[in-house]
């Protein structure tokens, strides 16, 4: 066998494994996956753009097919695969990658559920008017040009974009140990901050950020907070958190509301964006919808969530939120190739790089502007002299054998012009003297021109311009065409000459550049911002994914705390058996029951005189049949201290106004107003509430607006009313004033506060206030509250129930209408609901008639009172309990 190599070389492994993974690594970098800091583009986009300038394929001529493209690209510039090529086209042309598209695409081109476009044989395509200010001056080496992959042709190294393409637009790429990631922006608002950034050079980037405040989708949308935008305008690196924009629409004439998606957050899928939410509603993790449609079409997106009845649509669409892509997050990291090395560059940067290749490009106009009017003027200098020496010239060239000759001939001679030498030698109106040499073009010796002695010697370009004359250009007016050209062109190069002189000419042709591309473009529809940007959005909180619901809440005597929904119950006859409410131990006994909303705060009052601050919805859920969770788990609650009275707060109260009071009585009858204010802000530790004597624990708490007066009601059948002006509001540490003279064996069991004066005979039925009280034996009565006179605070009080061996100590006193209902709880743990209508109004000294039906040692532990307005569900639970046996 003939060896295929004359010399072997011994090399290291890991040395060559080095060198061609980098050079391997750098070759991604910068030529397929990086975009150039100057243009926006990739190698690929950039081919397929001047490919297509190249054959005129522009905005405002017929379309062509796109396989003509794609196979155009290949062949010239992009010796790649035609699926890659093609879809670099397809996503130029796609109104939801691309801020501004730059291809104008006929036929499909994918959509936003993800659908791929059409093969290239079917589509056509031509370049967007806005790609023709990227295309702009590319003929006037505005930008270097090297050979293509076989060396045949030339291809450009940058295009000389008057568009800051790489932020209208944005980037996104994989390479090799780095990616970048930049969203698109405004036209407008990036415009106005190259145009601010390139008169204040100095400017921050934070005035920069007051400009462009946030990215901005083509998609639209919402930008939830702009905290991490700011991080990634100033490091290069940050996070955008979209969210779709949303509204609400009635359905079912009223009965159900729906969600209608009219915007998502930008790369997301719309088809797979629906079926991640089927699939939650199937898995039961999304709550409250019943069907979700797709009713986009070409006017616009509408993404339809239909929900249950009585689910409200704000909770639902924070679900989604959480759990779907309807919010998004878009990472920033703006890396793109600076002098041909990626580099990571925050917003001032990018700006830079830009404004900096404008000016280059500009120059470069300008001098092959120079270079271009030079030449003009040359040969116009030439046809002015031949017109000078007309005659001269014609015997010249008529004597002449051949034209070299003639050509020789007028080229030897030297030859006055008046004209030319007045516009070589003359001065400016800045007073600066003109040289000929300004006007000399490129390469001419100085054999040729205007010479010292003011006479003009002919270039041999100048010789073959006036021999190729035609006759024509001999009568008066065409002579003074030419006169009036050559001025011109002299003018012009006066002017480019002066913008090479003065950078700032540079700047002003920058900026009317960039303003009338904001002029054309931004002042559209098409330019406006799509993107609504939220600045202060906060995250969601676990409260926004709670449905405002009405719970019952109960706490044992032993610690157990729970919610259930209130629809779970149903008004039963007076003396009904009643269902268990909750499971208790045999020690144990409903000790605390309230209505509350899921979103109410609740304030937890431990036997210590300490608050702990807690949300309805943090309480947690359980059965009839389940006894909650220990409340110690829920505080830092010391050894041998126990919650033991709880105060929902709802409405305005949530927000801890200055003028309402939380107002404390203990079991020894000490009370205390304490302004809401003081308990505005929660801690883990909890604070002080009041401060009790030795024995002594909380037996209520209330809220007031200091215009109320309180009862208090002692566990022997006594009780005391009184102004609760009597009592100064006090600080959190104070110990409080009496508010009730008790006997050794008594305790005080409750404290209302009367809200009106209502019980008087000739109010309506409806209005009538009264004191509902109740024994352990499950006796109880309703008196008027008017029969509880108003007296000092610190007195004996006076008769509320009888007491007798029947009834038992008191044990529950509280304030109803005849229209409430009423909640009676067992230490059993036995719940019933009645009416309060069910419940005979009887004076003050009476004993009461029967409430509820205990089991053998069963006790009635407490009620709490329900206001129930819904007449129809009022007259189904009738119905329903009209079972029931009263007493």
């Amino acid at each position: 066998m003939t060896s295929f190599a004359k010399e072997t070389l011994p090399i290291s492994l890991e040395e060559e494994m080095r060198r061609s993974y980098l050079d391997y690594a750098m070759s991604v970098i910068v030529g397929r996956a990086l975009p150039d800091a100057r243009d926006g583009l990739k190698p690929v986009h950039r081919r397929v753009l001047f490919s297509m300038h190249e054959a005129n394929n522009v905005w405002n001529r017929p379309y062509v097919k796109c396989a003509r493209v794609v196979g155009d690209v290949l062949g010239r510039f992009h010796p790649h695969g035609d699926s890659a090529t093609y879809e670099a086209l397809v996503r130029m042309a796609q109104d939801f990658s691309l801020r501004h598209t730059l291809i104008d695409g006929q036929g499909n081109f994918g959509s936003i559920d993800g659908d791929n476009a059409a093969a290239y044989r079917y589509t056509e395509c031509r370049l967007e008017k806005i790609a023709s200010e990227i295309l702009a001056d590319i003929d006037k080496q505005t930008v270097d040009m090297v050979p293509n992959y076989d060396g045949k042709e030339l291809e450009p190294t940058v295009l000389p974009t008057r568009l800051p393409a790489l932020l209208i637009n944005g980037s996104g790429g994989i390479a090799v140990g780095m990616a970048t990631n930049i969203p698109p922006h405004n036209l407008n608002e990036v415009v106005d901050a190259c145009l601010h950034l390139l008169h204040q050079p100095e400017a921050t980037i934070d005035e920069l950020m007051e400009i462009i405040p946030a990215p901005d989708f083509p998609t639209g949308g919402i930008i939830h907070g702009i905290n991490g935008v700011k991080d990634g305008y100033r490091t290069g690196r940050g996070r955008v958190v979209m969210r779709a924009k949303a509204h609400f629409e009635d359905i079912d004439k009223g009965q159900r509301q729906c969600i209608v998606i009219d915007e998502i957050p930008y790369q997301v899928n719309k088809k797979t964006l629906q079926e991640r939410m089927a699939e939650l509603v199937h898995e039961k993790k999304l709550e409250g919808i019943s069907h979700i449609q797709d009713e986009s079409d070409k006017s616009g997106m509408r993404l339809v969530i239909e929900l249950k009845r009585g689910e409200v649509p704000e909770v639902v669409l924070n679900n989604l939120y959480k759990q779907t892509q309807l919010q998004d997050t878009f990472g920033i990291n703006m890396v793109a190739l600076v002098d041909g090395q990626p580099k990571l560059c925050n917003l001032k940067e990018l700006l830079q790089v830009f404004l900096q290749h404008r000016r280059e490009v500009v120059t470069r106009r300008t001098v092959f502007d120079l270079r271009k009017a030079r030449e003009r003027g040359h040969v116009l200098e030439g046809l002015a002299v031949a017109l000078g020496n007309i005659d001269e010239f014609i015997r010249i060239i008529r004597n002449a054998p051949t034209p070299p000759v003639a050509k020789a001939e007028l080229m030897t001679r030297s030859w006055d012009s008046k004209l030319v030498r007045e516009m070589l030698t003359r001065t400016r109106e800045d007073g600066a003297t003109i040289s000929a040499d300004d006007y000399r073009p490129e390469g001419l010796e100085r054999d040729y021109g205007l010479q010292t002695d003011g006479m003009y010697r002919l270039s041999d370009t100048q010789a073959q311009e006036i021999l190729q004359m035609r006759l024509q250009r001999l009568t008066g007016l065409e002579q003074d065409k030419i006169v009036v050209e050559y001025k011109e062109v002299m003018s012009v190069i006066e002017d480019l000459l002066d913008i090479l002189a003065k950078p700032g000419r540079v700047s002003t042709i920058i900026t009317d550049e960039l303003t009338a591309l904001k002029t054309e473009f931004g002042q559209t529809k098409e330019g406006a911002r799509r993107s609504i940007v939220e600045h202060n959005a906060q995250d969601l909180a676990t409260e926004d994914l709670i449905t405002p619901t009405d719970m019952v809440v109960t706490l044992s005597h032993t610690g157990y705390i729970k919610s259930q929904p209130l629809n779970e119950y149903r008004a039963q006859k007076r003396g009904g058996r009643g269902k268990q409410a909750t499971a208790t131990k045999e020690d144990d006994w409903i000790d605390q029951l309230f209505i509350a909303n899921t979103h109410d705060y609740i304030l937890c009052f431990s036997n210590r005189g300490r608050l702990y601050w807690l949300k309805v919805w943090e309480v947690p859920s359980g059965s009839r049949g389940s006894r909650g969770r220990p409340i110690v788990n829920m505080f830092p609650l010391a050894e041998g201290e126990k919650i033991n009275v709880v105060l929902p707060l709802t409405g305005e109260a949530r927000s801890f106004p200055d003028n309402r009071y939380i107002f404390m009585g203990t079991s020894m009858g000490t009370v205390k107003k304490t302004a809401l204010s003081e308990f505005s802000n929660p801690r883990k530790a909890g604070i002080i509430a009041v401060d009790l004597d030795e024995g002594d624990f909380l037996i209520g708490a209330a809220l007031t607006d200091g215009a109320h007066d309180v009862m208090l009601f002692s566990d022997g059948g006594k009780a005391v009313r009184f102004d609760e002006n009597d009592v100064r509001p006090m600080g959190r540490n104070a110990r409080g004033v009496r508010g009730m003279q008790l006997d050794e064996t008594q305790r005080a069991i409750a404290m209302l506060v009367a809200v009106a004066e209502t019980g008087d005979e000739n109010a309506e039925p409806s209005a009538r206030t009264s004191v509902l009280t109740a024994t352990e034996n499950g006796y109880g009565k309703r008196t008027n509250i008017t029969e509880y006179t108003r007296h000092g605070r610190g007195t004996k009080g006076m008769i509320a129930i009888q007491q007798s061996e029947r009834n038992g100590k008191v044990v529950a006193a509280t304030l109803v209408c005849v229209d409430d209902e009423i909640m009676l709880i067992t230490d059993k743990g036995v719940l019933v609901r009645t009416r309060v209508a069910e419940i005979r109004e009887m004076g003050r000294a009476t004993q009461g008639v029967t409430l509820i039906s205990l089991d053998d040692g069963a006790q009635l532990s407490g009620l709490q009172r329900i206001v129930e307005n819904d007449a129809q569900e009022a007259a189904t639970d009738e119905s329903e309990s009209s079972e029931n046996t009263p007493e």
